[in-house]
């Protein structure tokens, strides 16, 4: 048997390469550390680290106990949570749009689980048309999705802003037709963009057709044209053009959760609920989100499109 708690030291350590660290880490002293760490190595029978007065460093045994550590560590959380957690249980079927799953959503989710092990929960990450769909015939429980503002359908999580938004050093040209990176159709913020130009008599084209988020990013970091985020989601190393840009304004969108059961079911409220509570104007920070380039899910390929007349474009200052 390895003890929880000293295989929790363990990883600690593992992580920092420190006793003192690790130590400061657990809220425990530099001497509990040590004996934690003892008693495991006295368990496997092998020294899981090396350690000198200047160096702590992993044994090839240390490296193998820490992948067993934390598959042991998840099976013992999910136990406890199963025999100690709600009384909830039955299948959700809950979709996201891949912007929104930026958000603190992963953590509400893990959470939940966390909270309700019984429940068998199912994610689907789309975009919010497909999801809406997805809600209206049943295959969906509950879905966290963009829509314009004013619809009035689904409860309303928070109101935010839709910015143009392009790499450091863009200017708008006046000769060329705004480029534009949008999602497949169809998609709200494509239709949002191209309905605003329109009526504002600025020419554009279709630069880029991306299928998430990530592929939008990207595009924008390329130096490929402008891209439409909400406000609050914008990538931390791209920039929202002002006013002075002159592109007309995107207006504000609406963030809701869609249910199409009359009367939820508990499992669907109790997230709901997590969710309001988290991302929500009053309960969220969304400061510094992960859109970053790990993720393969990216768009795939540049699609032209239909040039309007006019004079104004986009240029790029190293």
């Amino acid at each position: 048997m390895y003890e929880p708690e000293q295989l929790r030291t363990f990883l600690t350590v593992a992580q920092s390469l420190s006793f003192t660290q690790a130590g400061a880490s657990l809220g425990v002293a530099q001497s509990t550390v040590s004996q934690h760490v003892r008693k495991l190595e006295q368990a496997v029978g092998r020294p899981l680290f090396l350690r000198d007065t200047r160096s702590v460093t992993l044994t090839a045994v240390g490296e193998a106990m820490a992948g067993f550590a934390r598959s042991i560590l998840a099976a013992h959380e999910e136990a406890v949570g199963y025999f100690t957690g709600s009384g909830l249980s039955g299948r959700l079927r809950f979709g996201v749009t891949d912007d929104l799953a930026l958000t603190p959503v992963p953590r509400i989710l893990r959470d939940f689980r966390q909270q309700y092990p019984r429940v068998d929960l199912e994610l689907m990450v789309s975009q919010s048309e497909m999801l809406q769909r997805r809600v209206e015939s049943g295959h969906l429980d509950v879905a966290f999705v963009k829509q314009p503002r004013g619809q009035q359908r689904g409860r309303l999580v928070r109101r935010d802003r839709l910015v143009w938004v392009s790499v450091a050093g863009a200017q708008l040209g006046r000769d060329r037709p705004v480029p534009l990176i949008v999602y497949q159709a169809p998609s709200i913020t494509r239709s949002l963009g191209v309905q605003v130009l329109e009526q504002a008599g600025v020419p554009y084209r279709v630069r880029c057709t991306v299928r998430n988020v990530l592929g939008a990013a990207a595009a924008a970091r390329a130096g490929l044209g402008l891209a439409i985020f909400a406000r609050s989601l914008v990538p931390d190393d791209l920039v929202e053009l002002p006013a002075a840009a002159g592109l007309p304004d995107l207006g504000e969108i609406d963030l809701v959760l869609l249910t199409k059961q009359r009367n939820a079911s508990d499992a669907v409220e109790a997230l709901i609920a997590a969710i309001i509570a988290r991302t929500s104007d009053r309960g969220a920070d969304w400061s510094h989100l992960d859109v970053s380039l790990r993720s393969p899910l990216y768009g795939r390929g540049n699609e032209p499109g239909p040039i309007r007349s006019g004079n104004r474009g986009l240029s790029y200052r190293e």
